[in-house]
């Protein structure tokens, strides 16, 4: 036990001594835009050359990532990180506000899963206001045979875009946002027929809406999804084949329309106002619960007492047998005695009256007493019903 405690504890050493000598790669510049998506990769090949073995060659082994804000525990409130498995790369994602406007440091550590060492990066996420200004108009698409990792890589969102400027018949559409469906109450999916979780995209717009658009949010369509149909519009064909798009999950929002004042809250200084103290009316009356208590108390009494009466009635006075109690043992043997001799007698009875021979098997074929031999085969039609079984002894 004490060789285990000191194997733990200098394995523990060296974890904690490897983190404390991590390499640090050069810090990184990236640049955010309010209103659009930022996606950052995390790639694998990066970090992999500072992992070495023994042999001065970098492995293929498993890394997996943790992102935070600097000096901080989670990362900032708009962006996210999503890494499917330690064979994979990871995603820094998400889309920045108006209150972000500014320089954000986001610290990486890269855990080597075979070696357990650390590597460090450091990355300035400076967040800008849009050059276009706000969008107005935004739609927010579900997909259902996507995950989020796989819609994050540049070419992927880039076609869904291409996808909803054909369907919305417009240039100079932006993805705003791109979320998981887990993150929005969603359920993960069960491991059959390769399902996905499905993902929400988000795309703005300084146009209006198109007519295929608003058809989706027609009352017949919406009636249409609750009977669990799919929505009847005309933009079908124009969509990519690759993006399965749930309509009826197909959200519309005109910022033009929302009240856009935000309250500010006022904050006092924690202390209350001074005024009268409280003053309890002293004209109410005594309330007297004693009728109230027999009320109650009788009435359980009275009920438990009549439960037990039944219980008494059933156990005592309804049993199986009572009415046979006074009769004695020897009346019952009696009456067993003959009732089997009655059943035999009967038996007897049926046999003598019976017009078929007698088996074989119960012929008697040597008489004891007498030392006749009586071939079964040459029996009397007759006597062979009224032979008796055994023969009497005299």
């Amino acid at each position: 036990m004490a060789g285990q405690g000191l194997t733990r504890s200098c394995f523990l050493a060296v974890i904690l001594f490897s983190g404390i000598l991590a390499d640090s790669l050069p810090v990184l510049q990236l640049r955010a835009v309010v209103g659009e998506i930022f996606i950052h990769e995390l790639e694998r090949d990066g970090f992999q050359e500072y992992f070495t073995d023994r042999q001065g060659q970098a492995p293929d082994s498993p890394i997996t990532f943790h992102a935070n804000l600097l000096d901080h525990p989670d990362l900032p409130q708009w962006l996210r990180y999503v890494q499917r498995s330690p064979f994979q790369m990871g995603y820094l994602y998400g889309s920045a506000t108006d209150e972000d406007v500014g320089a954000q440091t986001i610290e990486v550590t890269a855990y080597n899963r075979y070696t357990y060492e650390i590597v460090r990066q450091t990355m300035v996420i400076s967040i800008v206001p849009s050059p276009d200004g706000e969008m107005p108009y935004q739609a927010d698409f579900f997909v259902k045979n996507w995950n989020v990792e796989e819609v994050l890589p540049t070419d992927v969102h880039e076609l869904f875009q291409q996808a909803v400027d054909s369907m919305w018949e417009q240039e100079g559409l932006v993805v705003v946002n791109i979320s998981s469906a887990l993150d929005r109450g969603g359920r993960v999916p069960l491991p059959i027929e390769n399902r996905k979780e499905g993902v929400y995209i988000k795309v703005a717009s300084k146009d209006p809406f198109t007519e295929c658009l608003t058809e989706a949010k027609s009352p017949e369509n919406r009636y249409r999804c609750k009977l669990e149909q799919q929505p009847v519009i005309t933009c079908y064909d124009s969509f990519s084949s690759r993006f399965r798009v749930d309509w009826c999950n197909l959200t519309l929002i005109d910022l033009r329309d929302l009240n856009t004042t935000k309250l500010v809250p006022v904050y006092g200084d924690g202390i209350l106002e001074s005024g009268p103290e409280f003053d309890p009316p002293d004209d109410a009356s005594d309330r007297e619960f004693f009728y109230d208590f027999l009320l109650i108390f009788l009435l359980l009494l009275i009920l438990g007492l009549l439960l037990c009466l039944i219980l008494a009635y059933i156990m005592c006075c309804r049993r199986e047998g009572v009415h046979r109690r006074d009769m004695k043992t020897s009346d019952i043997q009696m009456v067993h005695h003959h009732t089997i001799h009655d059943n035999t007698e009967e038996l007897r009875e049926m046999a003598s009256t019976r017009d078929v021979p007698r088996p074989l098997s119960t012929l008697p074929m040597f008489n004891i007493r007498t030392g006749e031999q009586i071939n079964p085969m040459q029996s009397s039609r007759a006597d062979s019903a009224h032979v008796p079984l055994i023969q009497a002894q005299h």
